[in-house]
């Protein structure tokens, strides 16, 4: 995809002979006359580099530098037909990314071009990094021990060498995005951009620009440009979470950039070409919702080269201890505390069927960290009545009475870590005095 130029510059003459040289080394380009009306189009629309003339009919360029810089970091090259040290003192001063001297050589200048837009990419690479070293995408998260995670392990080594689509298959909880993660940073594409999305999170009317991206005045409320996701991930990877929940005619703009790796953005009229590696991944069964119409088999063919199945906790009870003991080390060093599950605690723990997989063991182990003292030892005895229940299986209970026994559960150990204190328990349960009372009315506790 072509970088885009924008040039300030009021000398017609200059101003062509840049253009033909941009467009010559083939960036995209658009040239105004004024600070003002160029000002206009960086409020409405993005660019990857930004060269202005010092010297303008009507705002003088360090005031363009001024205000570009109040609105983004575009890199911006200064010119100047003084040389004067002062014109090049205050550019850098206020954010230039470098200056350069009227006349000077086109090869000179484009490579000046060439230099910000490195720098641009540099910037957005370091962004993004972060984002991802704070989301703390460790892969060690993934913990087990057990066959099926020993052969899951395995697929996924393989897997990750190549650029084949992969869907990802498993319950709620079971760990998708994670696989997602560590496909992507074992791939070849590790150091490009990783991009996700999840499919059931965005309104219908809204998928196809989350997707594809949008022109400016493309639908109400598009009053700019937007890259898509499918853009965004160009020479990465794109991970559609939930994607059996997309519509149909979502499905069927998505399979035509699954085959021919195109696109338009909507409203647009420009053929976008990308290379991306996609994952998908669902927890619903694909193969019954092509027979009830819900989502096209075509799709499905393309998208299921490399079926991966993701198996639910009750499957590996094996690997159930370390992970206790993952997720105590984790919100034990969080929370300064040193709180340990007892030996009939974990027992327990290991013979509940977990509906909500890792999820909900994870959330579990938080839970009692939180309410417990720095030196706690879980006992079985307060650990919720509904993981005692003898053939306890997820089709024979409705959520809502799981939810209202954990919700019990959790006002009974609150009230007993403030000893009764029911102002300061509702404000850790982040409710009112008036909310926990009926709580506890509906729940029928024992004060």
């Amino acid at each position: 995809m072509k970088n885009s130029i924008l040039i300030i510059e009021d000398d017609k003459l200059m101003s062509a002979s840049l253009v033909d040289a941009i467009i010559t080394a083939g960036y995209k380009v658009i040239s105004f006359g004024t600070g003002k009306e160029a000002l206009n189009a960086i409020k409405n629309d993005s660019f990857d580099v930004i060269v202005t003339d010092v010297r303008l009919p009507d705002i003088d360029g360090i005031n363009i530098l001024r205000k570009i810089s109040e609105i983004d970091d575009t890199p911006v090259i200064v010119m100047t037909a003084f040389g004067t040290i002062k014109d090049a003192v205050e550019a850098m001063k206020h954010g230039a990314f470098d200056y350069i001297t009227k006349p000077f050589l086109m090869d000179e200048f484009l490579i000046l071009i060439k230099r910000a837009i490195e720098l641009k990419y540099m910037r957005e690479e370091n962004i993004r990094l972060k984002r991802e070293l704070n989301k703390c995408y460790a892969f060690q998260d993934f913990i087990g021990e057990s066959e099926p995670i020993k052969k899951l392990f395995s697929l996924i080594d393989s897997v990750s060498k190549s650029n084949t689509t992969v869907l990802l298959h498993g319950e709620s909880g079971t760990g998708k995005e994670l696989i997602a993660n560590i496909i992507h940073y074992q791939s070849i594409r590790k150091n490009k951009p990783l991009i996700k999305i999840n499919c059931s999170a965005i309104p219908e009317n809204l998928i196809e620009s989350e997707l594809f991206g949008h022109e400016k005045g493309a639908f109400t409320g598009a009053v700019k440009r937007k890259a898509g996701k499918f853009e965004l991930a160009h020479e990465g990877t794109l991970f559609l979470d939930e994607i059996a929940d997309l519509s149909l005619s979502a499905q069927a703009k998505l399979l035509r950039v699954v085959q021919e790796r195109q696109f338009e953005r909507v409203g647009g009229t420009e053929t976008m070409q990308v290379n991306v590696r996609l994952i998908t991944a669902t927890n619903k069964y694909i193969e019954e919702e092509i027979k009830q119409g819900r989502f096209r088999e075509d799709l499905y063919y393309r998208i299921n080269v490399i079926p991966i199945t993701l198996p639910p906790l009750r499957d590996r009870k094996e690997d159930i201890p370390l992970l206790i003991d993952y997720f105590l080390k984790k919100y034990n060093s969080r929370l300064f505390k040193t709180v340990h599950f007892s030996k009939n605690a974990i027992n327990v723990l290991c013979q509940y069927h977990y509906p909500g997989n890792v999820r909900e063991l994870e959330n579990i182990v938080e839970r009692y960290v939180t309410l417990a003292t720095t030196k706690d030892i879980v006992n079985k005895d307060i650990l919720p009545s509904f993981i005692f229940q003898k053939g306890y299986q997820s089709n024979q209970l409705p959520l809502s009475d799981v939810i209202a026994e954990t919700e019990k559960e959790y006002i009974i150990r609150m009230l007993q870590y403030t000893k009764g204190n029911k102002t300061k328990a509702s404000e850790l349960l982040g409710i009112s005095r008036k909310t926990l009372w009926e709580k506890i009315t509906t729940h029928k506790i024992d004060l």
